[in-house]
C-alpha cells in the first residue's frame, strides 16, 4: 500500500469509527487518561504467544503514549510475568475468568471491566477467548477491537476441518468457497460489534469479507510480535561467549512437529481419539519435515565452517531438536552444532539473534524476533500450521516463507546462502520489511484511539 492510498484508508477509517457514540466523554472529563484491556498472553509454553504482549504493549505505549494498559492474562509461567514487570512497570495486571453469568469472577477484573475504555484482544489463532470479548461487550456496551489475529476455517479438527491442513494457496482457495454463512454464530456476533478488526494475514481477510463481517475496520495488520523491543543482552550475550558463536558466524534454527503434542507435555495419561490422530500424523512427517533442516544445516557447516545453535520456539523443542536434528548428524558436523538444552524467553532470544547470521524456523514467531531486531529470517512453514504464515507473503518476505512440502534440504539451503554470500544486502531487506510494518503498526494503534474516543 502506497503512502497516499495508506494516509485516505486511515483517515476515512477513523472518520467511521469516529461516528460510534463516545460512551466514556463523561468519565474522561475529569482529566483521567484513556484505558485500554489487552486481553493476551495466552499461554508461556511458546515464547510467541508470551512475545504477542509485549509487542501489543510497546505499539500501545509508543503510538498511545497517553493510555493506561491493562493487561488480562491467560498464563504468566516460566518467567513471562517477572519480564513484562520489568519491561512495562507502569503495567496493571489483572486475573480471572468470566462465569456462567458473563460476569468477571474477580474483583479486580470486575473493575478493570468497569474503568476501561475498550477492550482489544491481542494476537493469536482463531481469536482466542472470543467468549470473553462477547461477554465485555453484553455487559458493558463498550468497544472491542482485535489486534492481528488468524481465522484459518479449513485446518484443524472438528466438523469440516482437514487435520491435514494444506498449502497457503490451497486453504485461500477453499476459505473463499465457503458459504458466506460458515461463520459460527458467536464469532459473527463479535466480529460485527467490533469498533476493528486486524487480521494478521490476508487469507483470513478475505474469509472475513466473504462472510459479510460488519466491523467497520476490517483490514491486515500483521502480528503483534513484530512490535516486541524487550532484550536481554546480559544473558543472551553471555550465552554466546560460553558456546564459542560469534556475531555473523552462526545460524539458529528451530524444529516444529505438525502438532504441538499438548497432551504428552501436560501428563495426560488417557488419550483422546484427536489426540492419537496428531500422534500419528507426526509420527509420519517428523523425520520427512525435520531432515531438510538437518540437510540445510550439514549444507551450511561445511561450506561455511560456521556453527548452528539449535533452540526452542516451545518447550518440547527443546528435545525435538536433539532428536531429529543434532543426533544423526555426521561427527563432522555435529561438532560445529551448539544444543540450546533450556527453554528461554523472547527477550532472551531476541538478544541472540542480533548476533545470528540468520535464523531458520519451522516455527511461525521466531523469525517475526529477528525480524524485529534486524536479523533476516526464513520460515519453514508446515501444511497444519493455519493460514497464519500468510502473513510473510503480506509482509514482503515471500522468498523467506518456504512450505515446507513444496520444498528439500537443497532448496533450503540455497536460501540461507543467499543471505550467507550478502549478510548486508539481507539485512536490508529485512530493514525494508519493517518499515511497511511500522506503518501498518501505526495504524492498528491509531484505530485503537480512535475506539477508546482519544483520536
Amino acid at each position: 500500500m502506497n503512502r497516499r492510498r495508506f494516509l485516505k484508508t486511515s483517515l476515512a477509517a477513523t472518520a467511521v469509527a469516529g461516528l460510534r457514540p463516545n460512551l466514556f466523554a463523561a468519565a474522561k472529563a475529569g482529566g483521567r487518561p484513556p484505558r485500554v484491556l489487552l486481553r493476551n498472553s495466552w499461554q508461556s509454553v511458546n515464547i510467541g504467544d508470551i512475545g504477542h504482549t509485549p509487542g501489543a504493549l510497546r505499539l500501545l505505549e509508543e503510538h498511545f503514549p497517553e493510555a493506561e494498559l491493562i493487561l488480562w492474562p491467560g498464563q504468566l509461567g516460566h518467567g513471562s510475568r517477572d519480564m513484562l514487570t520489568k519491561g512495562f512497570p507502569k503495567l496493571r495486571i489483572v486475573e480471572g475468568s468470566v462465569g456462567a453469568d458473563g460476569k468477571p469472577t474477580t474483583p479486580e477484573l470486575a473493575k478493570a471491566w468497569a474503568e476501561t475504555d475498550v477492550y482489544v484482544s491481542g494476537s493469536g489463532s482463531g481469536f482466542p477467548a472470543h467468549q470473553h470479548a462477547v461477554a465485555f461487550r453484553k455487559a458493558t456496551g463498550k468497544p472491542v477491537g482485535v489486534f492481528g489475529v488468524s481465522t484459518d476455517p479449513i485446518s484443524g479438527f472438528g466438523g469440516s476441518r482437514d487435520p491435514e491442513g494444506g498449502t497457503l494457496n490451497d486453504l485461500r482457495r477453499r476459505a473463499l468457497a465457503l458459504p458466506p454463512d460458515h461463520l459460527a454464530a458467536d464469532l459473527r456476533f463479535i466480529l460485527n460489534e467490533a469498533s476493528f478488526m486486524f487480521c494478521r494475514d490476508t487469507i483470513s481477510l478475505e474469509y472475513l469479507r466473504n462472510q459479510k463481517i460488519k466491523a467497520p475496520i476490517l483490514e491486515f495488520g500483521p502480528d503483534s510480535q513484530l512490535g516486541m523491543h524487550l532484550r536481554d543482552d546480559a544473558k543472551g550475550y553471555a550465552y554466546l561467549r560460553d558456546n564459542g558463536l560469534e556475531e555473523g558466524k552462526f545460524i539458529c534454527v528451530i524444529p516444529r512437529v505438525r502438532y504441538t503434542p499438548y497432551h504428552h507435555m501436560r501428563g495426560n495419561t488417557t488419550l483422546t481419539d484427536v489426540d492419537r490422530h496428531k500422534d500419528a500424523i507426526n509420527a509420519r512427517t517428523n523425520e520427512q519435515d525435520l531432515s531438510k533442516m538437518r540437510e540445510m544445516m550439514i549444507a551450511y557447516v561445511r561450506a561455511t565452517g560456521g556453527k548452528v545453535m539449535t533452540c526452542p520456539e516451545m518447550t518440547y523443542q527443546v528435545e525435538t531438536a536433539k532428536e531429529y536434528l543434532i543426533d544423526p548428524l555426521p561427527a563432522d558436523v555435529k561438532r560445529n552444532v551448539v544444543w540450546r538444552n533450556t527453554y528461554w524467553l523472547p527477550d532472551e532470544a531476541a538478544s541472540i539473534y542480533t548476533k545470528a547470521l540468520a535464523v531458520i524456523s519451522a516455527d511461525c514467531h521466531s523469525p517475526l524476533i529477528a525480524y524485529r531486531v534486524g536479523t533476516p529470517a526464513i520460515y519453514l512453514r508446515q501444511p497444519t500450521d493455519t493460514c497464519k504464515g500468510q502473513m510473510y507473503r503480506d509482509f514482503g518476505a515471500e522468498r523467506w516463507m518456504l512450505e515446507v512440502d513444496e520444498a528439500d534440504g537443497p532448496l533450503l539451503w540455497s536460501r540461507v546462502q543467499e543471505i550467507y554470500n550478502d549478510p548486508r544486502a539481507a539485512r536490508a531487506q529485512v530493514e525494508k520489511i519493517m518499515v511497511g510494518v511500522r506503518r501498518l503498526q501505526q495504524r492498528m494503534v491509531g484505530a485503537v484511539r480512535a475506539a477508546a474516543g482519544a483520536a
